[in-house]
């Protein structure tokens, strides 16, 4: 196994590398100010300057106007354009709109593949994925409440979601429901395309995280779908499939995250190695030479480096074995990863002082958007629970 980025890829790692903190990073303040709604113009801007760049879409297959990388390739992508909370916005990769492309490229029939896939591959249009229940343990998707009862050629919906992301502002939604109550625990969902602007689709609110409920794509909607009717036709895959989409889409997902915030603490260890190399604590001393600085820089240098080394392996693994073989590998990075970049976040927080929890650094945007990190896909104890069995029942 050689992680040494592929000599195909180098050239667009630098180039990325070069973008992001030429042209994109500079972009951040002004839509953290106006949120995503509000600099829409900017974001198409610089969405056109990737695509004319040639840059669009890394983890596209090429038939739909992507780059067509591996899991590995496009991990290391992920890990550069994590750096800018925009990154993966403005190359087209982002999430929930990548995992649905997955779906759709996959499972979707032609028809509903030029109506959603076409448009959604190219950015003019976007997504969300409703699964997640209020009243129901995010943890075990097979436990849902959600209902699409089958009327002739129709399935009716009805059911209460929340932290359906990007809601707001999205095409369509991917919509776990129950059709088939009485089956086996995993096969009992289905998931169904609903267009939001379908009689019955009430996107209550967007939920505020830490006090900012965010907008357009910087979302996290609540949901009612009451009596919504949606054709038959509209269903991905088989009846009763749907857990079993989930899981081949959450699995690439995670990697894709684990790079993500591994780019998030490249970018956090950048802003404390400066700070502290420059923050004054004395005449002639800064906070550098303090050996709780030195001791977290070390351990930062370090938990960051074996991060990325188990995250390549875990995709690695599912590119040559697949994801069962993976499991293990990929439930370790969750919980692992998360927890790195969640401790990185919070000392360099700490080295920083007061200056840290103000919006003048980019430190308090991720403490507060990316708490959420050993909750979502899955909380990490709940991780760490299914991998130990696993590994336990190999000793029974």
């Amino acid at each position: 196994m050689d992680f040494d980025p592929p000599e195909s890829v180098r050239p667009l790692l630098a180039k990325i590398e070069r973008f992001i903190a030429d042209v994109v990073m500079p972009a951040e303040a002004e839509v953290f100010d106006k949120g995503f709604t509000g600099a829409a113009p900017l974001l198409a801007e610089l969405r056109a300057k990737v695509k004319a760049e040639g840059m669009w879409g890394p983890q596209l297959p090429k038939d739909i106007g992507g780059l067509g990388l591996d899991l590995v390739e496009h991990g290391l992508v992920s890990e550069r354009l994590g750096r800018s909370p925009l990154g993966h916005y403005v190359f087209g990769c982002q999430a929930p709109d990548a995992g649905n492309i997955e779906i759709l490229h996959k499972y979707g029939t032609p028809e509903q593949k030029a109506r959603w896939l076409e448009p959604l591959a190219s950015g003019k249009i976007r997504s969300c994925f409703s699964m997640t229940e209020p009243e129901n343990p995010g943890s075990n998707p097979t436990i849902m409440s959600c209902r699409a009862v089958r009327s002739g050629d129709e399935y009716v919906i009805d059911g209460h979601k929340w932290f359906t992301s990007a809601a707001d502002g999205s095409a369509f939604a991917i919509v776990m429901a129950v059709t088939n109550p009485d089956a086996a625990r995993h096969s009992r969902a289905s998931m169904i395309i609903v267009p939001t602007d379908t009689k019955g689709f009430d996107r209550v609110r967007n939920i505020p995280i830490m006090g900012d409920a965010g907008s357009g794509y910087g979302t996290h909607a609540e949901i009612w779908y009451r009596n919504v009717r949606v054709p038959v036709a509209n269903r991905l895959g088989p009846e009763g499939a749907g857990f079993l989409i989930a899981q081949e889409r959450l699995g690439p997902g995670r990697i894709h995250h684990c790079m993500r915030w591994i780019g998030i603490c490249e970018r956090t260890f950048d802003t404390m190695c400066r700070h502290i190399t420059r923050r004054k604590i004395d005449d002639d001393k800064t906070l550098a030479t303090r050996q709780i600085a030195q001791a977290w820089v070390a351990e930062a240098r370090a938990d960051i480096e074996a991060a990325r080394l188990m995250v390549l392996h875990a995709a690695w693994r599912i590119e040559k074995k697949g994801f069962s073989v993976a499991r293990d590998d990929v439930s370790l990075i969750k919980f692992f990863v998360a927890d790195i970049m969640l401790r990185v976040i919070d000392r360099a927080i700490q080295l920083h002082g007061a200056l840290a929890i103000t919006s003048d650094t980019i430190l308090a945007h991720y403490y507060v958007h990316e708490r959420g990190a050993r909750i979502y896909d899955g909380p990490d104890e709940v991780h760490k629970m299914a991998v130990s069995k696993r590994i336990l029942a190999r000793y029974s």
